[in-house]
């Protein structure tokens, strides 16, 4: 039966919390799942019911809900005021309610909510018999404004300046504390506002009020800040959220009221303790919005003490009955506590580890289970910069700290200025580091946060908006920084008499509070200094089966590398060590004297200045080569030969011919003019149309075999020293860019001579494994005949993705693919994660290949995708030996290896099911 046919079972489309086997996340998304659970368990959970994720892509696809709905709805709000004793619409005990979403996917703050549906002035009267005037006022008031931007999309700008003027007007800092007479005038000013910029009123009766806020909710599912958290997430497009409706309970009904957040361990740190705020005579959006700064959990132990302590018990309950650290929003009514969301709570990088780990040893989890509750891939974040705390300590005693706020998610950065969100996306794609500085922030804002590198705020707390995207992206954050004054409209913020104009430097401690004028250096964590982290990826590292190496070129990287723990060097890009000038001038010189030695080899002059740049070449190779294994020690280093795409290197043709007109206008002197025009002839006899296809790679070495030799030899002499030296270095040689087995064949002859001739009479014999990096198409599926020339192999997976996609990577990326993402034309950007079908049914045919050889042949991969979590469950799954990656992704390889051991079937298969061994078994 089709999901939009609407002749359903009885309860396809609404469910109540109480329903005794309601469905799953699925349809009731995560807040309806869990409010289910709860209200099954127990818990202070307000009544209520869940229209499921169905309902929402049926209006979304069809431009209305279901009849059928609308009659469930009906009915569950009948039961819902049996339920709570109230009568929705009128009576002397009026019954409210908030429509609230829900995806199955936690996507905090990115989807609407409207609270006190149901009121108008006649409810309003009955309310204030019941909690007073001001309560009544307030509570009609608020849902005025939600229902203005939520459902009829009104511009906030004219309600907050109505509201500003009431503030000034009253001498009040909050609008709650306006005296009746004031508020009265207030609404009906906000009312008449609402009529006119949307041009319809807001309605009176109770069930219209109902029925457009739920369809707002599910209209907000496709809101671009949606849209935009969906994307960077991965989160798919097509799963629609709930609609929760509930009873509502009131955060602001006397000075025994309040509401807030709750985490039931620190999501900054990971600390085992209850952390949150709540605000007095509040609702819950005011907390998580950040309108005003609220007061730590704490507090509320004095204030409160009784609805404190059974709070409190009530949060650990329920994250003993999840395993898992809980973000529990509540509201105290009258001293009553009242749970009204429970989720998974978002946390840093570092708290993620620690709560793994300390859960673990309190029994909680398992080691394996403590693995699986760490994403891999923010296990980087906690490598991150922090501000260098000497020049830290010179900005305070210099008087460049501007103020301190509330470090909500830690990391130090610096900064431009950027006052929207769009303006930090303008400024982040013109290339610069880009702080977004709000007076708070609200799910609108959320392409400003994927674009900055950090985050301030002048007003909320550590559980805000701000906060808490900030927490789930891994960036740096202060909030409730109130002595700023954010200005956009003048272009600049101000402090305590500073001005600071968008565009410039601030420097921000997301673990501090602290904010600093100006830029300020930052320094390199270390994996030694993070005991939880050293812990957790000691589990990994007997939990995996795939070696994790590093993608690295200098002896800095390798040294990073290892303190990674990396397994050793899966790719040194030889060519990476010649872009600095005085090195690419030699480059320069040697592929142009070795295309003029290969048209004349009998031009003595020729030979000459060949051989003396490959000699220099050779020596400067040997110092880098000596340094690299002297800093990986025992373990393999894979160097691969010379692979440059010649227009990396050669001077740029255009340029050329301006230089050499210029030379010309200036009458400069023959020889300056016929170096130039004899430079320019080189370059356009060996000018190509498509670099990245062209003279690169094995064809390079084969054409111009002294290139090869050189390094070979560069190679020899860098393990001479190493060896005396005591040590006992593992290179080995890989042949980049191969498409036929002769091409290596011809490499690895060409290879032997060189090394044969390095060979020096009585020392230790030096013969590297050769191999070859498997990065064309028909390199893949002729794997097997590889076998007879290449000792390993490793998927060369960026270029393989370019030739199985006939993508040029920079040009898909700066155009096309991002379009192809948001259209959903492309589920993932195929050069992030391994594109399993298409790229990975290459590689693993030429696994199926090598197997059915029988030789025992070492398999890795070398591209990015070997620092991706989900590229890396699939190399498990496939059964190579090693990925490699870039050092600052080796311990999420770590990581997201184990994982995928710990999920992976000892019986490996294909994306087609059939069954698959590990490489180098028959």
């Amino acid at each position: 039966m089709s999901e939009d046919d609407t002749r359903q079972t009885p309860r396809s489309w609404v469910y109540s919390f109480s329903e005794p086997n309601g469905p799953g996340r699925e349809l009731l998304g995560g807040k309806g799942a869990e409010l289910a659970n709860l209200t099954r368990l127990g818990f202070p959970i307000p009544p209520g019911f869940t229209i499921t994720t169905k309902a929402c892509r049926h209006y979304l696809r069809h431009g209305e809900s279901p009849a059928a709905m609308w009659d469930q709805v009906s009915e569950a709000m009948t039961a819902l005021e049996q339920q709570a004793g109230r009568a929705y619409g009128g009576g002397p005990k009026p019954l409210l309610v908030s429509v609230r979403s829900g995806a199955a996917a936690s996507m905090p703050g990115m989807m609407d909510t409207v609270l006190n549906v149901g009121i108008n002035d006649d409810v309003a009267e009955h309310l204030a018999s019941s909690y007073g005037e001001s309560f009544a006022l307030d509570v009609h008031r608020r849902f005025v404004e939600m229902y203005a931007e939520v459902v009829l999309g009104v511009s906030t700008d004219p309600i907050e300046a109505a509201k500003a003027d009431a503030r000034a007007a009253g001498g009040v800092s909050r609008i709650e504390e306006l005296d009746p007479p004031e508020a009265r005038e207030l609404l009906a000013h906000m009312i008449a506002l609402v009529e006119d910029e949307a041009l319809q009123p807001v309605p009176f009766d109770p069930g219209e009020q109902l029925r457009s806020a739920i369809e707002a909710v599910f209209r907000s599912w496709m809101s671009r800040r949606a849209i935009d958290y969906r994307s960077h997430h991965g989160i798919g497009a097509d799963l629609g959220t709930a609609a929760s409706v509930m009873a509502m309970v009131y955060g602001n009904a006397d000075r025994d009221s309040c509401s807030g957040v709750l985490f039931t361990r620190d999501p900054a740190t990971g600390e085992r303790r209850i952390f949150g705020e709540y605000l007095a005579r509040s609702q819950g959006e005011d907390v998580v919005a950040g309108i005003a700064t609220p007061q730590p959990l704490e507090a509320m132990a004095e204030s409160l003490p009784e609805a404190y302590s059974e709070l409190v018990e009530v949060a650990e309950r329920i994250e003993a009955h999840y395993e898992d650290p809980q973000d529990i929003e509540f509201t105290v009514e009258g001293r009553r506590p009242y749970i009204l969301q429970t989720r998974t709570a978002k946390r840093s990088a570092r708290a993620a580890v620690r709560v793994a780990v300390e859960m673990c040893d309190e029994g909680i989890l398992t080691s394996d289970r403590a693995l699986l509750s760490v994403p891999a891939d923010r296990v980087y974040q906690i490598l991150l910069p922090r501000l260098d705390e000497g020049e830290a300590a010179l900005a305070r005693n210099g008087g460049r700290l501007l103020t301190t706020g509330l470090g909500a998610s830690p990391g130090g950065v610096t900064g431009v200025v950027a006052l929207t969100a769009d303006r930090a996306v303008e400024m982040a794609a013109a290339g610069r580091r880009v702080l977004l500085v709000r007076p708070e922030t609200s799910a609108e804002d959320v392409h400003g946060f994927i674009a900055a590198a950090g985050v301030l705020t002048a007003r909320g707390g550590a559980t805000s908006h701000a906060a808490v995207v900030a927490r789930g992206l891994g960036k740096p954050c202060v909030v409730g920084t109130e002595a700023i004054q954010v200005r956009p409209d003048l272009g600049r913020i101000t402090c305590d008499g500073r001005s600071i104009e968008e565009g410039q430097d601030l420097s921000i401690d997301g673990a501090s509070g602290e904010v600093f004028l100006g830029a300020l250096a930052t320094v390199e964590a270390r994996v030694d200094e993070e005991r939880h982290l050293r812990r957790l990826l000691a589990w990994a590292d007997q939990r995996r089966r795939l070696g994790v190496r590093a993608n690295a070129d200098t002896e800095a990287e390798v040294a990073l590398a290892r303190e990674f723990g990396a397994d050793g060097v899966g790719l040194c890009r030889t060519e990476h060590m010649f872009f600095e000038p005085e090195r690419l001038d030699l480059v320069r010189q040697m592929i142009l004297t070795a295309n003029a030695f290969a048209r004349w080899p009998q031009d003595e002059l020729n030979a000459w200045r060949y051989r003396n740049v490959l000699d220099r070449l050779q020596a400067i190779q040997a110092g880098d080569f000596e340094k690299i294994l002297t800093a990986m020690g025992d373990m393999p280093v894979v160097i691969r030969l010379l692979d440059p795409p010649l227009h990396e290197f050669l001077p740029s043709h255009d340029e050329l011919l301006e230089e050499l007109h210029a030379l010309r206008v200036r009458r400069a002197t023959r020889r300056e003019i016929v170096d130039r025009e004899d430079l320019l002839a080189a370059v356009e006899e060996m000018r190509e149309a498509n670099p990245m296809l062209g003279l690169r790679g094995c064809r390079l070495g084969i054409l111009h075999p002294d290139i090869f030799k050189m390094q070979v030899r560069a190679l020899a002499d860098a393990v001479r020293a190493v060896r005396t030296a005591g040590l006992s270095p593992r290179p080995e040689i890989m042949v980049p860019l191969v498409s036929d087995p002769s091409e290596m064949i011809a490499v690895r002859r060409i290879l032997e001579e060189a090394l044969d001739a390095a060979a020096e009479a009585g020392e230790e014999p030096f013969a590297p494994r050769i191999g070859a990096m498997i990065e064309t198409p028909r390199a893949a599926l002729l794997a097997d005949r590889f076998t007879e020339s290449a000792e390993f192999f490793s998927f060369g997976t960026n270029d393989l993705t370019q030739l199985a996609f006939g993508f040029s990577r920079d040009d898909a990326e700066g155009k096309f693919l991002v379009r192809y993402l948001q259209d959903g034309v492309l589920k993932s950007d195929p050069f992030q994660t391994i594109d399993r079908r298409g790229v990975g049914g290459l590689i693993l045919a030429g696994l199926d290949a090598v197997r059915r050889t029988g030789r025992d042949v070492e398999t890795g991969v070398c591209g990015e995708h070997g620092g991706d979590p989900a590229s890396v469950e699939f190399f498990e799954s496939a059964g190579v030996d090693y990925v490699s990656c870039s050092p600052y992704r080796v311990p999420v390889a770590r990581l997201a290896a184990a994982q995928a051991a710990i999920r992976t079937p000892a019986n490996r298969t294909s994306p087609d099911g059939s069954p698959q061994q590990p490489a180098g078994q028959s």
